[in-house]
């Protein structure tokens, strides 16, 4: 399996105001291109590397049935074993856990979740997840950390209380491998 490259684990180690330049100057994922990847996730905070979602699995697919035409996408949860260490899915690589599924669409400028316009939006609450699951009320910003390239990219992360929404941290993509899962209907 392979490593993180050195270019995503060194933007791992920017600054927040450094991380936020690359949010507002980032380039815009054509979400039908992220369909069918997966990507080597790294959430960029003070607690991050002290908690158990540190490291994650982001992937991404083509909605069939009821999401047809829709860009949809789900997390896996992986072996915490420092961004050093190769990406492993739990339980394990074959049959990895998939949670936290979202919709991803062009961010509306006119609606409630419009922070960076020029990002694509992945909306946990619209993807299906139980209305009690606190991943529901996840709303998370993407863009290109290359204009042009979906190799890595740039992630904010929000939580939809009510009507409030609350700036959580940043986090990093990397292209992990291609994958052909979509989620039964």
């Amino acid at each position: 399996m392979s490593l993180a490259s050195s270019e995503y684990l060194g933007i791992a180690e920017l600054s927040g105001q450094e991380l936020e330049k690359i949010m507002l100057r980032g380039g815009t994922p054509e979400p039908k291109d992220l369909a069918g990847w997966e990507y080597r996730g790294l959430n960029i905070a003070f607690w991050a590397s002290r908690s158990p979602i540190e490291k994650f699995i982001k992937g991404f697919y083509q909605g069939e049935g009821r999401e047809a035409g829709l860009v949809m996408g789900y997390n896996e949860p992986v072996v915490q074993n420092g961004p050093e260490n190769p990406w492993s899915a739990k339980p394990s690589d074959a049959d990895p856990k998939r949670f936290g599924f979202y919709r991803m669409d062009r961010v509306d400028p006119s609606s409630k979740d419009n922070e960076y316009l020029h990002a694509v939006l992945l909306d946990y609450g619209k993807g299906g997840n139980f209305v009690l699951d606190p991943a529901a009320r996840l709303r998370d910003y993407l863009v290109q950390v290359e204009p042009g390239s979906n190799e890595r990219l740039l992630g904010k992360a929000y939580l939809a209380i009510g009507p409030a929404r609350v700036k959580s941290n940043y986090f990093l993509l990397e292209r992990h491998k291609e994958t052909s899962w979509v989620r039964p209907n």
